[in-house]
């Protein structure tokens, strides 16, 4: 009995050992890929203006094509904005920590599904409106 305790024993112990020594390639190849997504979203901070245009479509029904107009007569106009001062405030949107004019709950769930390089992209495009 006790044989066959220990060899359970000894078994598990083996298969232990090399599922840890499986897992830390595959540990090193996730830590590649941050390491890679981390490099990706410097690059995207500085944005791309017509890959933000194509995104502003959606933006326009409120601001207007060139940001010439208040949203829902309410806000600021937006043209005009640098790059920096349009990405604070779309990332305050997307948080929930900027509510400027009112319009906080209705810019949340406009930024919701924009992702950095969104946000980025965005802010190049309208920076470059006037």
């Amino acid at each position: 009995m006790k044989k066959v305790l220990l060899a359970t024993i000894f078994a598990g112990a083996v298969a232990f050992a090399g599922e840890a020594n499986a897992t830390a390639p595959a540990a090193d190849a996730n830590a590649t890929a941050a390491k890679a997504d981390t490099n990706a979203t410097a690059t995207a901070t500085k944005g791309d203006a017509a890959a933000g245009k194509i995104k502003f479509a959606a933006c326009a029904g409120c601001h207007g094509q060139k940001g010439e107009r208040k949203a829902l007569g309410k806000s600021e106009v937006i043209a005009g904005w640098d790059a920096a001062k349009v990405e604070e405030a779309l990332k305050g949107y997307k948080t929930g920590k900027r509510n400027k004019h009112g319009m906080g709950a209705t810019m949340k769930a406009q930024t919701a599904a924009l992702s950095d390089a969104d946000i980025a992209n965005l802010a190049a495009y309208i920076s470059t409106l006037k």
